[in-house]
């Protein structure tokens, strides 16, 4: 059996013994987290501005690609059953029609990039290191959600980026920003005790 896991995720060091049921926990957990972060909203036309990212990018990293990958999806099942995990409290399936659905179903593969990022090659440990797995989490959030915008609502060239782009960079760069400065800071209070 091949180890493909070379570094452990922050989750598996703070809850070190596997079990499903502690799995289970961090999976909710993280989703129900998600659903939090998500209420913060400054609400903007097509696309909000909310904290969303900021918790896939934690989420991916502190608790590894599979796990990361399926907290993200049981946050959009919830939300896909209506209950109102997304930004601005709402949910239903019809959100991923509209203009936001790229974007929301990027969460589950940016997370996973994320993760696969850190549990490979241990980039959390450092801030420019947990900054370059932010980034390409953010890429992939970026790259689908835009297809998906231009898709569902005809834009395209500079008035989709526009759109679904310009307003949101300031704001990501300091999401990564912070996720980069959190994560090497919580895995040095780890490495305290």
């Amino acid at each position: 059996m091949t180890q493909t896991t070379l570094h452990p995720t922050l989750a598996g060091t703070l809850a070190p013994v596997p079990s499903l049921t502690r799995d289970i926990l961090l999976v909710v957990g993280a989703a129900l987290l998600m659903a939090l972060i998500a209420q913060a909203e400054i609400p903007l036309q097509p696309v909000p501005v909310t904290l969303q990212t900021l918790g896939v990018l934690l989420i991916g990293a502190a608790l590894g690609w599979k796990r990361g990958a399926a907290a993200l999806t049981l946050y959009l099942a919830m939300g896909a059953v209506g209950l109102p995990v997304f930004a601005g409290g709402s949910g239903s399936f019809a959100k991923f029609l509209g203009a936001t659905g790229g974007y929301l179903l990027s969460y589950p593969f940016a997370a996973a990039a994320a993760g696969l990022l850190v549990e490979r090659f241990g980039l959390d440990r450092r801030p420019l290191g947990a900054a370059a797995a932010m980034l390409v989490a953010s890429v992939i959030i970026y790259a689908l959600g835009l297809a998906w915008l231009s898709a569902v609502t005809g834009l395209q060239g500079q008035a989709l980026l526009t759109a679904g782009l310009t307003p949101f960079l300031l704001g990501d760069a300091l999401k990564i920003g912070l996720a980069a400065a959190l994560l090497p800071a919580a895995w040095a209070l780890v490495r305290q005790k």
